[in-house]
């Protein structure tokens, strides 16, 4: 009998011990490794709701286009499921939205590692369609800032793979950034590096050079793209003789501070065309301030990839950016 009692003791407290790791926030509990394309957004929601105001919402603000491209690309691709058919593989997703009715335990919760491994999930729920609106407006910009961030993560795992092991930005500018070693390197000078990576029916690029520290940058909506053309001109030819990339005006750039690695930064998100050619694209250019080194880095991506879609290319070029550290 006291055999029979300790075992059922031990039974008790290992069935207490796994309900406590599946009601945690995931962090210390096994989960399985998360699934999905990068960039691909997961939303729960019953039928009933996601046809009405509530999923209109959420579509309009989850499928945003991606700022700086030509033609507007929604920033995720959105797949939506009823909760009745989320088990098993579809809570693999690396990212999802939880849309569920309560009384009891109403508000928005973000969770990591939920599911799957790396995973953020945000939890909604309310007593009404209303109340589940009111949570996820409130808190948009954390949920999305938290997923973008998941993305560029998952991005530079998947790159880490097979990494790029040249040594020109370390030998030319003291810098390193991750990238895979399908990028080739196509110039090297003394103050300029351009590095490709050859995909479907074009090309990825990343250009680098350095400016003085005291640059004028006051009017970024004159210089920046002056500096651009200045640099196309000398460094980025066209296809055919006397043409060049330059900054294309029919599109008005998007310009931001940031910072890379805590190093202050000026992003532009804009199109560059050909001086004299038909080519044209999407560029993110990073003008980061290395007081240090008494200098400012210019890192640049720019995509070439006619009638394809240019979003993930665009990620891709812009998390390599991210990534980039003072070697020396």
């Amino acid at each position: 009998m006291r055999i029979k009692l300790f075992y059922k003791t031990i039974l008790i407290l290992l069935i207490f011990g796994l309900l406590g790791g599946c009601n945690s926030n995931g962090s210390n509990a096994y989960v399985p490794e998360s699934s999905g394309n990068i960039n691909a957004l997961t939303v729960v929601m019953p039928q009933a709701l996601w046809s009405k105001s509530l999923g209109t919402d959420v579509r309009n603000i989850l499928m945003e286009p991606y700022e700086g491209l030509p033609f507007d690309e929604p920033k995720y691709d959105l797949y939506h499921l009823d909760p009745s058919i989320f088990t098993g593989f579809a809570r693999s997703g690396r990212n999802i939205v939880f849309f569920k009715k309560d009384t009891s335990n109403q508000g928005f919760r973000l969770i990591k590692n939920l599911w799957a491994r790396p995973q953020i999930a945000g939890l909604i729920t309310g007593e009404d369609e209303e109340v589940m609106k009111f949570y996820f407006d409130e808190n948009k910009d954390l949920l999305l800032r938290s997923i973008n961030e998941n993305e560029r993560l998952e991005k530079i795992r998947r790159m880490s793979k097979a990494l790029n092991k040249d040594k020109e930005l370390a030998d030319r500018f003291g810098i390193s950034m991750t990238f895979p070693d399908a990028y080739k390197t196509v110039k090297d000078t003394t103050n300029f590096v351009w590095i490709e990576k050859e995909v479907y029916k074009g090309h990825l690029n990343i250009i680098t050079y350095t400016l003085p520290l005291d640059i004028d940058l006051k009017k970024i909506e004159e210089r920046i793209p002056a500096i651009r053309d200045s640099i196309g001109k000398i460094y980025v030819p066209g296809r055919v003789p006397g043409s060049y990339m330059i900054t294309e005006r029919a599109y008005l750039p998007y310009y931001y501070k940031t910072s890379v690695n805590n190093l202050e930064a000026l992003l532009t998100k804009g199109t560059w065309e050909v001086q004299n050619d038909f080519m044209a694209g999407p560029y993110v250019n990073y003008i980061i301030k290395d007081t240090l080194n008494k200098r400012n880095i210019v890192i640049e991506g720019f995509s070439f990839a006619p009638s394809e879609s240019k979003r993930d290319y665009m990620f891709e070029l812009n998390t390599i950016i991210t990534t980039l550290k003072l070697v020396n």
